[in-house]
């Protein structure tokens, strides 16, 4: 086979070298971070060791989880408990939600509203149910949707939920109202099957998922390729029927150099792979490249005595004085990530690359994750001992009114103009992947170069089951795990 250079060592990049390094075919990958993973990776700091974003590992591709196992022994997983609870206005309500909780939490005044408010929707329900906000206020009520729904909603894609499509909210929430809530509440078994049911455990690396990803490329180095860190692709162009990359390693002043190969795998953000194409790319392309739109992320982890752990893998933040969309406890997750008598708690916020929160000085976000995570109840003043601040931009691909219309456009001119260049992977395709989805764009790519075969990488995770649903239940096209569609243009 041809030779073949692998752009990113995040989940899809990694898992392409590893199947071409087992076929034989050593390969070249790049990685512009200084560590392997990308957002799958796990962070270290003074010995602290912490997930970003937090990633369960479960998959109904049976070839994904035969990969896992190759690359990691079995002792090196842990069974966990899926736990996640949604606090509000000092109190901790089951997710997803019951209805019995969720009304005993508000009390009976509070309760008495939220009901009176699905009774007015349910006689006089909202004309436009395109919306998120529409179509959940049908199903819950005006108030119920305020509390669960929107402040949530909005702190993780950063608009009003009015602009976002209902799709993402039917594949969430779907076959799920208030009023089936209460009747699953009061005639238990009646209506169980209804629900969208989620896994209770899952496996988890011990060190985190970064261990998964670490000892892949190091398995990837002994068969032969090379995984290059902190080099970044800048430029790639044809030369005698070849693609010619322009790379450089240890940023603005570090070493250049022209890479020269047959085929590219690329998991670089599909935008950036486009710009990297150079100044002669059609207009129409360039300007859907700069259509397509990102949600950054920023991981204040914050240690603190054993005392304030919780038993959750992480908890929604759904209270809108704070900006604080999730909080983890590592600890839940693996008791390898945390020391005794201490915990690691990961306070997530989602931002736009260069807003005030992403611009803040690291000392001043750990004491800004300090204080709202006071206010919250969720520890007392003066307990957090140290903190550590990691940014992960392009973390989420954004769905806005454009996007359907801009990959398509980008995906055409790839397919005709630049045939060896092979998008995988989350950011690759600008698709919300998970994990696994990932992953298998990247095997199936790997079997297109080297066994000839046909695969459609673009239709892995369309007619897919819902990721985290039990076999059995009714599923709708698509996993339930897209980001949602917006109806007009982010405003970033």
């Amino acid at each position: 086979m041809d030779s073949t250079v692998v752009v990113g060592a995040g989940p899809a990049g990694l898992t392409a070298a590893y199947e071409l390094a087992r076929r034989g075919h050593p390969c070249e990958v790049f990685e512009a971070d200084r560590v392997v993973g990308g957002i799958s990776r796990t962070e270290e700091r003074d010995g602290w060791r912490f997930d970003i974003g937090g990633h369960r590992f479960f998959t109904k591709v049976s070839r994904v989880t035969d990969f896992w196992n190759e690359i990691l022994d079995a002792e090196d997983f842990l069974l966990r408990p899926r736990m996640s609870r949604i606090h509000y206005g000092g109190r901790f309500y089951d997710y997803p939600l019951r209805a019995s909780n969720a009304l005993r939490n508000l009390g009976v005044l509070e309760s008495a509203r939220c009901v009176g408010s699905y009774a007015w929707a349910r006689i006089r329900p909202p004309a436009d149910q395109s919306t998120f906000e529409g179509w959940v206020t049908a199903r819950f009520g005006s108030r119920l949707y305020g509390i669960f729904f929107k402040t949530y909603t909005e702190k993780v894609w950063g608009v009003p939920a009015e602009s976002i499509q209902a799709d993402w909210a039917a594949q969430r929430i779907r076959n799920l109202s208030l009023g089936r809530a209460i009747a699953g509440a009061l005639l238990p078994g009646r209506n169980s099957k209804e629900v969208t049911s989620l896994i209770e455990e899952f496996r988890y690396p011990k060190l985190g998922p970064g261990m998964m990803w670490e000892a892949c490329a190091d398995r990837v180095r002994e068969r032969g390729s090379t995984v290059r860190l902190g080099t970044r692709v800048e430029r790639v162009r044809r030369h005698r029927g070849r693609l010619a990359l322009t790379v450089r390693t240890g940023g603005g002043e570090g070493t250049v150099r022209e890479v020269y190969c047959d085929n590219l795998i690329s998991s670089m953000p599909l935008s950036a792979l486009i710009h990297a194409l150079g100044p002669d790319v059609p207009d129409i392309v360039a300007e859907a490249a700069a259509g397509l739109r990102y949600r950054d992320f920023l991981t204040v982890a914050l240690v603190v005595p054993e005392r304030f752990s919780f038993p959750d893998n992480w908890i929604y933040i759904h209270s809108p004085e704070v900006r604080l969309g999730r909080v983890q406890n590592y600890g839940s997750w693996s008791p390898y990530l945390v020391r005794a008598g201490r915990t690691c708690l990961g306070l997530e916020y989602f931002v736009n690359e260069g807003d005030d929160l992403w611009r803040m000085p690291d000392d001043d976000l750990v004491a800004f994750g300090t204080r709202e995570l006071e206010h919250l109840g969720l520890v007392t003043p003066g307990e957090v001992q140290r903190g550590y601040v990691v940014r992960m931009p392009k973390a989420y691909p954004v769905y806005d009114a454009g996007y359907v219309h801009n990959v398509e456009v980008l995906r055409k001119y790839l397919d005709v103009e630049w045939p060896r260049i092979h998008p995988v992977g989350r950011n690759g395709m600008h698709r919300y992947n998970n994990q696994d989805h990932s992953m298998l764009t990247a095997m199936l790519t790997v079997e297109n170069l080297v066994d000839g075969a046909r695969h459609d990488v673009w239709e892995v995770n369309v007619d897919a089951e819902y990721h985290e649903e039990r076999a059995g239940h009714r599923t709708t096209r698509g996993t339930g795990r897209d980001a949602p569609v917006l109806l007009g243009p982010a405003t970033h």
